[in-house]
């Protein structure tokens, strides 16, 4: 076993949570890439005669307005979900990493303009920001990606401009400019590199967000479109019948998004002590 697997062996022993969270995580995995050939029934496929069962042997999450098993729609949209946080925090995280690199190491009036152009979209309301967003362009996933990325693309260009400005002049930078390497050299192969580990908490953390962010827009009916199985639209359609008593409706998809955010942050904590150097003793 190498070193590094070793730490984090070492870290999970000594840190039930993140084990759990790391557990949690494979099981999201695991779903998305099998969920086709484990869920139970047809998640679009209704049934009129079978609506609003509760859970049973039948149906352990038990059935929508439309017949629809709610088990089956929970397993797809767990893919959905997943592919749309994922692809909208690499964008955002390739291109907040260059450019919040970029403007780190050139520092002066390109960090100025770059660094207030950041504040600027800090200061609205993000999630309105996507939702003005995906009206304008439309609620197909890819605009919703795109909307996603975008809001979450001013912490990658904070935080990689911050990490980059404080190294720019370490003295293995200033070995790698005497050997004639180029300023973009330096930034992509040098510095990038370098903050990358430090950065990856940021990634689970946006991948968190960028669930609820998916979720909230089709919850609003600005999102992924019915019957497309997704937690923000399970949630909005069984909104209409907590008061009559059909409370899993709600209350099966809230729990896979709660869970889901919950195993993200747990996650986060867990990849700073293994990627935190202090604890390597």
């Amino acid at each position: 076993m190498s070193a590094t697997a070793r730490h984090v062996a070492w870290v999970l022993r000594g840190n039930p949570v993140t084990a759990i969270a790391t557990f949690g995580f494979s099981c999201l995995v695991f779903l998305a890439l099998f969920g086709p050939w484990i869920q139970p029934h047809d998640p679009i496929a209704s049934n009129v005669a079978n609506a609003l069962q509760p859970p049973s042997s039948a149906h352990w999450a038990g059935t929508d307005q439309l017949g629809r098993d709610i088990l089956s729609r929970l397993i797809a949209a767990t893919r959905i979900d997943l592919a749309i946080a994922a692809s909208a925090v690499a964008i955002s995280f390739a291109a907040g990493v260059v450019i919040g690199s970029l403007a780190g190491y050139a520092g002066g009036l390109v960090d100025r303009v770059i660094g207030s152009v950041v504040d600027v979209l800090m200061a609205f309301p993000l999630f309105v920001m996507a939702m003005a967003m995906v009206a304008v362009l439309g609620n197909r996933i890819e605009n919703i990606i795109i909307a996603t990325a975008f809001i979450n693309l001013p912490f990658y260009i904070r935080f990689a401009r911050a990490e980059v400005n404080v190294r720019r002049n370490a003295g293995w930078v200033e070995a790698a400019r005497a050997c004639g390497d180029s300023h973009l050299d330096i930034v992509l192969f040098s510095l990038i590199p370098n903050i990358l580990p430090a950065m990856a908490v940021q990634i689970s953390l946006n991948l968190g967000w960028a669930i609820l962010n998916a979720a909230g827009l089709s919850f609003l009916g600005l999102g992924v479109t019915a019957p497309t199985p997704e937690w923000g639209i399970m949630v909005a359609e069984g909104a209409r019948f907590i008061l009559s008593g059909q409370w899993w409706l709600v209350a099966f998809p809230g729990a896979a998004l709660m869970l889901t955010v919950l195993c993200f942050n747990l996650l986060g904590d867990g990849l700073r002590d293994i990627l935190d150097p202090r604890m390597r003793t």
